[in-house]
């Protein structure tokens, strides 16, 4: 079925300040505004997510199951990765302004600012890009499953993931200190 946009009609709208859409804060310097079918009704079939990271902040591994993602960097840089499902490969791109990396559909990625004010835009081929958060499937898969799959001692699963209380979005968490 295909439906189509009545740009005749008195709703429709054809203007949206992505400033004020905010999807998810960190702090003042990392957070991602959004902009889809639900602020804008006229985009049709694209999205977009505007990124702002301070260095080392990440944002999660995650991937979308309905869209493929094209990051664009605006200021700042960051280091793109995702896994290649056909060779079981990750690949790393570093991208400074006016650089994209295209992620297909689907492809388990994530993206690391390498410098302050770190600016991204990514645009998805969706009115509304949905997606799989490394840290809910992390901590919403049963503890007993994870050690009965991959042979681990369950306390300490349940121990290593207990941190993980909601979704991250941008890690590492406020207070973060490596090998907690």
């Amino acid at each position: 079925m295909t439906l189509y946009l009545d740009y005749t009609s008195p709703y429709a709208q054809f203007f949206s300040d992505v400033n004020h859409n905010l999807l998810f804060q960190k702090d003042p310097q990392n957070y991602i505004n959004v902009l889809s079918t639900q602020q804008l009704n006229t985009l049709d079939n694209v999205s977009l997510l505007d990124i702002f990271l301070s260095s080392g902040n990440i944002v999660e591994p995650h991937y979308h199951q309905n869209a493929a993602e094209l990051v664009y960097c605006v200021s700042g840089s960051a280091n793109i990765s995702f896994i290649n499902p056909f060779f079981n490969q990750v690949f790393h791109f570093h991208i400074t302004p006016g650089q994209v990396v295209n992620i297909p559909q689907g492809w388990w990625h994530w993206e690391i600012a390498t410098a302050d004010n770190t600016h991204l835009l990514a645009v998805f081929n969706a009115p509304i890009p949905e997606v799989i958060l490394g840290s809910d499937l992390l901590r919403l898969t049963p503890s007993e499953v994870l050690a009965y799959t991959y042979c681990l001692n369950e306390a300490k699963v349940k121990n290593t993931l207990a941190p993980i209380q909601s979704s991250t979005f941008i890690g590492p968490p406020a207070g973060c200190h490596q090998g907690q």
